[in-house]
């Protein structure tokens, strides 16, 4: 096999091993870049005349990546992370017990088990560039740093490596510099392993004056249990094993020799790695990847139509989201419009979020030059012939909107794309309104439009290749993140959620408080219980779309019916404005016969319901990847990502196996 780690000694008996993982884009520690690491420490052991040992990659944008993620997420025993973690420490431990200096020569990402091996080192150069990327990023994928990241680095630059290990910051090589990471600077133009021979050559001259200052750890247990706090308050109080083991790894191992420290390290990994939590955010790292650039999920080849103008229909809640979005992302004009009563409202709302953005510094220009993209109609003017998609934000109702397709196809070009946001109504319905019905999709936004990532891209029977892949470059343009599917009720999302709310509302009947079910769910790490996600989208929202479905839930009935929307909508919901519920709500439940469940029960019901919905869109092809109703969930309702998806949950927990004899993933 080739190798991946070269070494040549030089002129002065400077060792340069350069490393290259052939054809992948980045460096990562697999096994093969194991077991070649480990033959390179012994070649040096056997070479004679070493005066000082240099690493550098030979990729141009790329020192190591840290370990390979997929293989960590295969890892099935603990015999199997225990050999992998002695290789690892092994050649570390070698590497740093050298009679002579070794310098890691940093360009590019150096990452987890990359800066871990930078850490073994006896010192650091980096160049500062823009790809250069330095730091410990394993807590924010459900691990920690387990090459002996968790011991090295608060010995080296003392307590902000605890925060820096916790919340997985990844920072430029000047700022790696100032925390004391890094020992030296290389300008982007500078010659990096030049300077890190005369790096080598200081160090054995005694001349480099490297800052490895003694750190007091006297206040350890006081820092830590402020850490701890830290943790359970970003998780709200539960527990992740990630960072509550890396603090432990800290903490424990800071007290106690490097050797011992590297022994609890090595031991809390073994146990991180194996749980569910830990394989349930690698997927979600890897479902995040596959939809960051939805121009990587257009046909290969596919040229974009070029989007030079934009037009919304509807300056409601979801128009304003929409437009604003756009305005904000994109450098494109935008036309909205709607009746006269609506224009100054809507353009006065999206005015005051563009405020708010710009008061946090979330904005790259002045408001003014933002809102002068905007431009707010009551009729079809004349600029409406030069627009390359409308997106349409009407009222729910088929009437409406074939009034709204028909005056639109008179006034739009022939090639013009069109898309609608409709959350319930079938495209394939709405497409016999439309000219040209290839043309026609859908996009489905989230609520509030600017802070959601997610949107549904629809193909309904009509729909062309060509307009789902001009609907994934629009998402692109601004910065949202795709999933696609056909034409189906709830899509993708909401066809999920569905059938949870009937369970939901099924065990409230069945004499399960509202508090107890959206506690059990909020407990599972969901950002809001069912029933008060139905309050805050508007009760008569899934009121209407069962209805549609002929489906009739007698408690939802009888509370839309007194006029109650949700408090956010009407006034009046499930609950008061300080939180509690609504007493009033109680004797509009409908009563069924009892049966408490515990919570556990709740949790595992709500989401087998929301599992075997996602079955069933796979087996009708409704979506054609199990990771998009995944990418769906956790983006678009907030699907906790230790969890890594309600599907990856099912393979996790036995219950994809319980229910259907298989695993999702494969």
């Amino acid at each position: 096999m080739s190798k991946i780690f070269d070494l040549k000694v030089e002129e002065g008996g400077i060792g340069v091993a350069r490393f290259d993982v052939a054809g992948d884009a980045m460096n990562t520690w697999t096994d093969k870049a194991f077991l070649s690491f480990d033959e390179l420490i012994g070649e040096i052991e056997k070479t004679p005349g070493i005066t000082g040992l240099i690493f550098i990659s030979s990729k141009p944008d790329n020192f190591f990546a840290g370990a390979n993620l997929k293989m960590i997420a295969e890892i099935e025993k603990s015999e199997e992370v225990l050999r992998m973690l002695n290789l690892f420490h092994g050649s570390f431990a070698k590497l740093s017990a050298f009679k002579f200096p070794s310098v890691a020569a940093i360009h590019g990402y150096c990452l987890g088990g990359g800066l871990e091996f930078a850490l073994a080192c006896t010192a650091r150069i980096a160049r500062e560039s823009k790809s250069t990327l330095i730091g410990l990023p394993e807590c924010n994928v459900g691990l920690f740093p387990g090459g002996g990241g968790t011991q090295r680095l608060p010995r080296l630059i003392g307590y902000g490596a605890i925060e820096m290990i916790l919340k997985g910051t990844m920072m430029p090589a000047a700022k790696a510099y100032e925390a004391g990471v890094v020992d030296r600077l290389v300008p982007a133009d500078g010659d990096l392993l030049a300077e890190a021979k005369k790096l080598v050559l200081e160090i054995n001259a005694g001349t480099a004056n490297l800052k490895r200052p003694a750190h007091d750890f006297s206040q350890m247990d006081a820092i830590a249990e402020m850490a701890k706090q830290g943790i359970l308050k970003a998780t709200k109080g539960r527990y992740i094993p990630g960072p509550f083991l890396a603090l432990k790894s800290i903490h424990e191992g800071i007290k106690v020799s490097l050797e011992e420290g590297l022994k609890k390290e090595i031991d809390n990994f073994v146990e991180v790695v194996l749980t569910p939590q830990a394989k349930g955010s690698i997927n979600t790292f890897f479902i995040k990847g596959m939809t960051d650039k939805p121009k990587a999920m257009m046909t290969k080849g596919f040229q974009p139509k070029p989007l030079n103008r934009i037009a919304v229909l509807g300056f409601g809640t979801m128009g304003r989201g929409i437009a604003l979005d756009i305005i904000r992302n994109t450098q494109v004009p935008v036309l909205v419009k709607d009746i006269p009563e609506a224009l100054e409202p809507g353009k006065a709302f999206v005015r005051k979020i563009l405020d708010g953005m710009a008061e946090k510094k979330r904005l790259k220009e002045p408001v003014d030059a933002v809102m002068g993209r905007l431009t707010a109609v009551s009729e079809y003017t004349e600029a409406f012939k030069e627009v390359d998609i409308v997106i349409e934000a009407v009222f729910e109702d088929i009437k409406v909107k074939q009034h709204v397709y028909e005056e639109l196809c008179k006034t739009v070009k022939k090639d013009c794309v069109i898309a609608s946001n409709t959350s319930s109504i079938p495209i394939t319905a709405m497409s016999k309104y439309v000219t040209h019905p290839e043309r026609f999709g859908g996009i489905h936004f989230f609520s509030p439009v600017w802070l959601m990532q997610l949107v549904e891209v629809i193909r309904g029977e009509r729909t062309s290749q060509e307009t789902v892949d001009n609907l994934l470059n629009f998402a692109a343009l601004i910065r949202k993140r795709p999933i696609v599917c056909r034409d189906n009720a709830g899509f993708v999302v909401n066809a999920l959620l569905f059938p949870m709310l009937i369970e939901t509302f099924r065990y409230l009947e069945e004499g399960n408080a509202i508090e107890k079910i959206d506690k059990a769910m909020l407990d599972f790490g969901m950002p809001v219980g069912p029933i008060r996600l139905t309050d805050e989208v508007g009760i008569d929202i899934p009121y209407k779309i069962f209805k549609g479905m002929g489906i009739r839930q007698e408690t939802l009935a009888a509370v839309v019916e007194s006029g109650r929307m949700g408090l956010k909508k009407s006034g009046k919901g499930f609950f008061l404005k300080d939180g509690s519920v609504d007493p009033e709500i109680l004797p509009m439940i409908v009563k069924r016969a009892p049966r408490e469940l515990k919570p556990e029960q709740i949790q595992d019901g709500l989401l087998e319901a929301m599992v075997k919905t996602g079955k069933d869109l796979l087996d009708r092809k409704v979506v054609d990847d199990v990771r998009m109703i995944d990418v769906g969930m956790i983006w678009g309702v907030g699907f906790p990502a230790d969890k890594g998806g309600p599907m990856k949950w099912a393979d996790l927990t036995g219950v994809s196996k319980k229910l259907f004899g298989a695993n999702f993933y494969k």
